[in-house]
């Protein structure tokens, strides 16, 4: 019965009984981990006093091959994710991120890199912003079908991170968009004004126009926001590098527009939308859509 001990967020507590809990937890380097904290609430326990969801912690558990839950011995409590407690928008994003989490990594398959990347935008929800990161209601006429826009305020940062922890997602789970040609035919991608994307195909492709309701049409600037994350070199569609010389490549539109086109790929992916994707996405991206369907 090997006994590990690592760094883990928690992504999904349960009450076992008035003292005990059952954890799920995505541990640095063995992945998701889902055991049981008998005893986690009792005096002098070693549970820093139980556990708590969103929260980092080193963990010490038994490993049984035969059972289907870890007997978790200690947790030393290390860092509150305390944006997730305090601000509706950092609420709604942190728990978005533990749902990809719970529903895109399989049990005990490592991800150092995305466990790496869910602290840092758990981390972000919480940085102070500046009266220029936060981001307007949309006024325009660019609000997808049925959504209602974002209420004054809503951080900036929220959205980066969520762009940030998507697209890890998406890389890690051998994802990774097609940014640097048409994903469809691998010719070049056109210099215009709009792009497709085709969640088939998994990258960008040239635009379909309203012909095609199976290819997203998207703003080059939401592509350069993605370029940017994925360290391209190669020329983007609007003749400049592809680290992102789009005009407003770094706006509130742009990257919110990521973030959009972000979570309906990993929906596609997942067949089913996460139950926090929702919230998720009616507080924090109602703001303005990449250009449809994403």
């Amino acid at each position: 019965m090997p006994t590990i001990v690592d760094e883990a967020v928690v992504v999904r507590l349960w009450d076992f009984s008035e003292t005990s809990q059952t954890a799920s937890l995505f541990t640095r380097e063995h992945g998701v981990l889902r055991g049981l904290a008998k005893g986690a609430r009792r005096p002098h326990a070693r549970f820093s006093g139980g556990m708590d969801l969103l929260t980092r912690g080193q963990v010490v558990a038994i490993v049984k091959p035969s059972a289907e839950l870890a007997t978790l011995t200690e947790w030393d409590l290390q860092e509150v994710f305390w944006a997730a407690r305090r601000d509706l928008g950092s609420h709604y994003a942190s728990l978005y991120f533990v749902d990809l989490i719970a529903h895109a990594i399989t049990d005990h398959d490592p991800h150092r890199e995305l466990y790496e990347a869910l602290v840092d935008g758990l981390r972000a929800l919480g940085k102070p912003q500046s009266d220029s990161d936060a981001l307007p209601a949309n006024r325009g006429d660019d609000t997808p079908e049925g959504a209602s826009a974002a209420g004054e305020g809503v951080s900036l940062n929220a959205v980066r991170a969520s762009v940030r922890v998507q697209w890890a997602v998406l890389v890690e789970t051998g994802y990774r968009p097609v940014l640097d040609r048409d994903a469809r035919t691998g010719a070049a991608l056109p210099g215009a004004p709009v792009l497709g994307f085709s969640p088939v195909a998994g990258g960008v492709t040239s635009d379909p126009g309203q012909r095609d309701a199976g290819v997203w049409r998207v703003r080059p600037e939401t592509i350069a926001v993605l370029r940017t994350l994925d360290g391209a070199t190669a020329p983007g569609p609007t003749g400049g590098g592809a680290t992102g010389d789009a005009p407003g490549a770094t706006s509130a539109r742009a990257w919110t527009g990521a973030a959009r086109l972000l979570g309906a790929y990993l929906c596609e992916i997942l067949g089913r939308r996460p139950p926090s994707y929702a919230p998720f996405v009616e507080y924090c991206l109602k703001i303005e859509s990449p250009v449809s369907g994403g």
